[in-house]
């Protein structure tokens, strides 16, 4: 069974560069899915059950607060592993995103190298 990524970001170029930071996980079975908005994320996350979504705060038709409360709190669903990664780094940005229940909060601009590392944690693979 594959893994699969789903990567939300109203920013084409944001979405295109965690896709390229991530690419090489293709070779170990992992899928990737990418959503422009809130709503286009909470579909693709009830069709397909990613393990990790990486997940912009600021965005059209629903925020990423929203998606993680709706995911965490109303769906359940403890199994997907959400990053809120954004630009909003203040502290009551940091805590909201506790009370959605982000698992994992990180500012943008992000190190593609921990992506990377926490990505290849989350789905525990093992890199050549």
């Amino acid at each position: 069974m594959s893994k699969k990524i789903l990567i939300t970001d109203d920013e084409p170029h944001i979405r295109l560069l965690l896709e390229q930071t991530l690419e090489e996980l293709e070779d170990y079975d992992v899928e990737f899915f990418m959503a422009e908005n809130g709503e286009k994320a909470l579909e693709i996350i009830e069709e397909e059950r990613p393990q990790l979504v990486l997940l912009d705060v600021m965005m059209p038709k629903m925020n990423g607060f929203e998606v993680c409360r709706t995911v965490k709190q109303d769906w359940a669903m403890d199994d997907v592993f959400i990053i809120l990664l954004t630009a909003k780094g203040q502290e009551y940005d940091k805590e909201k995103g506790k009370e959605v229940g982000a698992d994992l909060y990180i500012t943008k601009p992000f190190n593609p190298d921990e992506i990377m590392a926490h990505a290849v944690k989350i789905l525990d693979i093992e890199l050549d």
